[in-house]
């Protein structure tokens, strides 16, 4: 194993160990109750079946991956119309996102993160030559997120719905579409904009209360502004682990999207810039042990896909923790508390090194046939016959 290979690893499992911390701290409320431990072992199971998944993933070939690509694609399309059937899918805070399973929620638009950019970059290699024309490039190798965004919007879940455009688009620019094709794009989004006045009043209250947030912070949104509390009453160094009080009660969604407040409360500015250079340690790890393939090959792009998809998640919560961005529930990856989310990024970090594994064996056995070719056949003394 390399050096980058084991600092992927190690990196990993820190933030593993911090969001485990983080997630029985965060859970802390005025009124203790058994709670906290019920999030504490909900988390902890979680992390076991995502382990588990993450080494089983890592375990599987890339002609399996291949293979399976497109099972898992429409597999999860089908989840994701099972969950909008009423009597199926659950509804939670006005939105139909989780199949509960014997007691187990599972969130299939989670499992979407995985099975569009595995099934996209799958089409991309497969008709390289198309991405050059215009109608067949685009119908080729967009069509899947043609079928699984919309899926997701209906949930309505707009954040995961971004975040599996922006894998698409990301895995089509590593293909090599050309630059031109997303200037039209950013101008089809000109009239696009037109779509603000159907938005629900809930929606177009946190694009307003975003921006009085940098007027007025009495203005902003109750989440935003106890988050910004939180973040300042840290300063330099925090209050101590375990220490915070916005997260007694004030601060909503603690333990889940806004963890990384939390952070900045406890451990202070050292402790969040600290989790920010980890996540770019692995992102950095993650990309250098991919790199060795062709970076046109279906391990390259689904591989730096899934990475760049996970480490977008996590910039765009501290944006939002922030009030960099218009508040949104996303989750903090490997950090926040949660099932179907923290599974299937541990399941996508064990794909990407099941994925940026096969280069180095396809090195090792190459080196080895190499080898055998320096090796002259020793002289045994033997007749030689015709």
């Amino acid at each position: 194993m390399t050096f980058a290979g084991r600092l992927f690893l190690a990196q990993t499992g820190v933030l593993l160990g911090i969001g485990v911390l983080m997630v029985y701290s965060a859970s802390v409320t005025s009124r203790p109750t058994e709670f906290e431990r019920v999030y504490l072992v909900r988390h902890l199971a979680a992390a076991g079946v995502g382990l588990m998944g993450a080494y089983l993933a890592s375990l599987i070939r890339v002609d399996q991956w291949r293979r399976w690509a497109p099972y898992l694609f429409w597999g999860v399309c089908l989840l994701l119309v099972l969950v909008l059937i009423p009597g199926i899918g659950t509804k939670v805070k006005g939105a139909r996102r989780w199949l509960r399973i014997a007691g187990v929620s599972v969130q299939p638009s989670e499992l979407a993160k995985i099975a569009l950019p595995l099934w996209t970059c799958l089409l991309i290699t497969a008709r390289a030559a198309d991405l050059q024309h215009w109608r067949r490039g685009t119908i080729s190798v967009l069509w899947p997120a043609g079928i699984i965004i919309p899926l997701v919007l209906i949930e309505p879940d707009l954040g995961t719905a971004a975040f599996l455009m922006l894998g698409t688009l990301l895995a089509v620019y590593l293909g090599g579409w050309p630059i031109r094709r997303f200037a039209w794009g950013f101008l089809l989004l000109i009239p696009a904009s037109a779509g603000l006045w159907f938005l629900k009043p809930y929606q177009v209250q946190r694009l307003t209360g975003f921006v009085e947030t940098w007027h007025d912070l009495d203005a902003a949104p109750y989440q935003i502004r106890q988050s910004l509390v939180s973040l300042g009453a840290g300063g330099w160094w925090g209050e101590g682990l375990g220490k915070g009080w916005q997260k007694l009660s004030f601060l909503p969604e603690a333990n889940t999207d806004f963890v990384f407040a939390v952070i900045g409360e406890e451990l202070g500015l050292s402790g969040t810039l600290g989790l920010v250079v980890i996540w770019c340690g692995v992102y950095l790890c993650g990309i250098r042990l991919l790199s060795e393939h062709d970076p046109r090959s279906f391990e390259f792009l689904a591989g730096s896909t899934l990475l760049t998809q996970l480490g977008v998640q996590a910039i765009f919560n501290v944006a939002v923790v922030t009030a960099m961005v218009p508040p949104k529930g996303i989750s903090h990856p490997l950090i926040s508390a949660g099932g179907s989310n923290l599974v299937a990024s541990l399941v996508t970090l064990g794909i990407v090194w099941s994925l940026a594994r096969s280069s180095s064996q396809a090195s090792s056995v190459s080196d080895q046939r190499e080898s055998c070719r320096e090796v002259p056949f020793p002289d045994l003394g033997l007749p030689v016959t015709t």
